[in-house]
């Protein structure tokens, strides 16, 4: 999980804050010397850090203590406010074109994921903002490039305009002309990569940019490459003057120094991150600085969680299980579908930090298994309409033919009724025996309480 080692380290740190009751200076100066230090390993740029420290240890020294808090959480406070500055404040959103096609210019080193985090970019245009995106290859060099984004513009449904190993500049401004005859109100253009920054690569990104205007340059960095990601985009910025970041792989790194340095050194902002190795729409993130923040204190995101749970959630269906759920009619048809629905929002070990008071060691490895769900849809598709509404009558005949009709044992489908059981139980107590109104977090839903069924 992103953050993950460093949430662990400013932990301790507050813990022992906390632990003191009223803080001397020297109480908040050892702090800080700690804070300091889990940044640095955190792989922080090292002016960040020391700016960091410097703010945090100036304001939470001359600070009036808020008669609501404590020594110990009016500095937690003011780290939590410093870290979100840090990374910019609040969501920066994609610049969007008055009229005519948005065109967004994907740039970056090779390997960074430009090809396959244009591709979720797409999808998430095309699911949250109802876009008609295209995605345009203009990388002419990488061998397979070309397949590469027609192979994931294909499984997210999105067109791709191509015209082979050609000039760059007049392909970008061919899948222009395409995009407007076509109706495609959004455009991404793949362009090339290499394995590092040089004069040959800038001057046919210049070239790009002056002749389709884009109206966002997006600079991929990968965020496993610490804070050497916010070297890379200084540099393209001072070519470019990029307009944000995407950080890929965002959730794979444990450190989280690209995304705490990346900001500071460039001011430019982090608009999206990458997560995940599926190309969908839900394995890419607006970036919030402050539910980021709030993840890397352990105070958890909720809102996140409720908007990472919509967009896997039916409303409608969502609707219809919240009156079974309140009528006890809540079947095995019911649970498959939720559990299929919960394959979509990824690995436990992700959502956890999304959670106050859940770390993610408690979590680690732990994912929604596809092959648990795959048998137990196996299990649920060989029984009747009938045993499916009323699992109750499933006798050990009834379970023997469910079994050669599955491939698998007996105990398979014991273990998937036993598991719907427990679901069952874990209803009833959350609807109060039907009488208690639930929110199911639909569109409406701005807080924690919003929520949809997880299982």
């Amino acid at each position: 999980m992103a953050f993950e080692n460093l949430q662990e380290k400013l932990g301790k740190v507050f813990s022992r804050l906390r632990g003191r009751g009223k803080l001397s200076e020297g109480d908040i100066r050892s702090a800080m010397r700690e804070v300091k230090l889990a940044l640095l390993e955190a792989d922080v740029n090292v002016k960040v850090v020391n700016d960091f420290v410097r703010t945090v240890s100036e304001k939470s020294l001359g600070a009036e203590v808020h008669e609501s808090l404590n020594p110990a959480q009016q500095v937690i406070k003011i780290v939590n406010e410093e870290l979100t500055a840090m990374m910019g404040g609040q969501n920066a959103r994609v610049n969007m074109a008055s009229k005519g096609p948005t065109v967004i210019m994907m740039v970056g080193l090779q390997g960074a994921g430009k090809t396959t985090n244009g591709a979720k970019l797409a999808a998430y245009f095309k699911e949250t903002l109802k876009k008609r995106p295209l995605l345009v290859a203009c990388d002419v060099y990488r061998p397979a490039a070309i397949k590469q984004l027609q192979v994931v513009g294909e499984q997210v449904g999105v067109p791709v305009f191509e015209m082979g190993q050609g000039n760059p500049v007049e392909i970008a401004k061919k899948g222009l002309a395409h995009a407007a005859l076509n109706g495609n109100d959004l455009v991404l253009i793949d362009t090339a990569g290499r394995l590092h920054i040089d004069e040959a690569l800038m001057d046919e990104l210049k070239s790009i940019k002056s002749e389709v205007n884009p109206n966002e340059i997006m600079l991929v960095v990968d965020a496993m490459t610490g804070q050497d990601a916010a070297n890379v985009a200084s540099a393209f910025n001072d070519a470019l003057s990029i307009d944000g970041v995407l950080l890929a792989k965002h959730d794979s790194d444990a450190r989280g120094g690209a995304a705490l340095s990346v900001r500071a050194v460039t001011g430019k902002p982090i608009k999206f991150v990458g997560t995940g190795e599926k190309i969908e729409a839900n394995c890419i993130e607006p970036f919030h600085p402050d539910r980021v923040a709030s993840r890397i204190l352990g105070m958890g995101d909720m809102l996140s969680f409720i908007e990472k749970a919509q967009r896997n959630f039916d409303d409608k269906k969502a609707a219809e299980l919240e009156q079974k759920l309140r009528k006890n009619k809540f079947d095995l048809d019911d649970y498959l579908e939720q559990m299929q629905q919960l394959k979509g929002m990824g690995s436990l070990e992700s959502l956890a930090g999304m959670v106050p008071g859940v770390s993610a060691k408690q979590l680690a490895g732990a994912k929604i298994d596809e092959k648990i769900i795959t048998r137990t849809e196996a299990v649920i598709r060989s029984m009747t309409k009938k045993e499916r509404q009323n699992p109750g009558i499933l006798n050990f005949s009834r379970k023997k033919r469910i079994a050669a009709g599955s491939g698998c044992r007996i105990e398979d489908i014991n273990r998937v009724l036993k598991q719907f059981e427990m679901t069952q139980m874990m209803a009833k107590k959350m609807t109060g025996g039907g009488k208690q109104k639930l929110n199911f977090g639909g569109p409406k839903a701005k807080n924690s309480k919003g929520f949809k069924y997880p299982f």
